[in-house]
């Protein structure tokens, strides 16, 4: 599965083959990697190549080393496909205000997309993803999961590879201020409104209607956008 390198390029190598494995699903979230004496033996290289590589896959968010446990990956295949794509694209000092933007140029045009190509079982498992949301706003539960799980499965609807990446690439980045603005709320307003936000979305694209889809995305990201900015 792993080969030796070129010492020229070892840390480079290191780093794209475990990154390879981990998008082609051969090194799955969980999998523990081989002991650094282990690794350095395969590449043929120094135990401080191996954790130069290692430290640097630590940063992209796909391996964490555990003290006295080794290392494990903790990215699945898609995320190791986005992780670059969000690091490429953006960083954390990007403006808020910046990234909602941008989000308001895409997604609308994702509502669209899923309202025309979305399967039935697609959604069916909006619909369930919406379940599970009201029910965690009943039990005053965190719904960053739900929300999150919606967009995405909508970006995925869309049946475009580019525009799912891009989306969860900026979903993920403005995670900080979604959990904010969905959950430092007594009464639950604002994750309500969200999920009324979601349900009018997806009525839209059961009935197979772009045009709505696109304007109740809109008008859901502009309030998001309200709460956050208090417009």
């Amino acid at each position: 599965m792993l080969k030796p390198v070129e010492k020229k390029k070892a840390y480079e190598d290191i780093v794209q083959q475990i990154r390879t494995l981990i998008e082609e699903g051969k090194l799955k979230r969980n999998d523990h990697l081989p002991s650094e004496r282990e690794l350095s033996e395969t590449f043929r290289v120094s135990r401080t190549t191996v954790r130069e590589a290692i430290r640097t896959l630590e940063s992209m968010k796909l391996l964490q080393s555990r003290q006295g446990n080794g290392t494990y990956v903790v990215a699945s295949s898609e995320e190791a496909l986005i992780q670059p794509l969000a690091a490429a694209l953006f960083n954390e000092k990007d403006d808020i205000r910046d990234i909602f933007y941008i989000r308001k140029i895409i997604e609308p045009h994702v509502a669209e997309l899923a309202a025309e190509n979305a399967t039935q079982q697609e959604m069916e498992e909006l619909e369930r993803i919406l379940r599970k949301q009201e029910e965690c706003i009943g039990q005053r539960e965190t719904i960053i999961e739900t929300d999150s799980a919606f967009h995405n499965l909508m970006v995925k609807a869309t049946k475009n590879r580019v525009m799912e990446r891009l989306i969860i690439a900026l979903i993920d980045l403005l995670k900080k201020s979604r959990e904010q603005y969905l959950f430092e709320d007594e009464n639950d307003e604002r994750a309500i409104r969200s999920l009324e936000g979601h349900q009018q979305i997806l009525s839209a694209v059961k009935k197979g209607d772009g045009k709505a889809a696109r304007k109740s995305m809109l008008q859901h990201l502009e309030d998001i956008e309200g709460i956050i900015f208090h417009k």
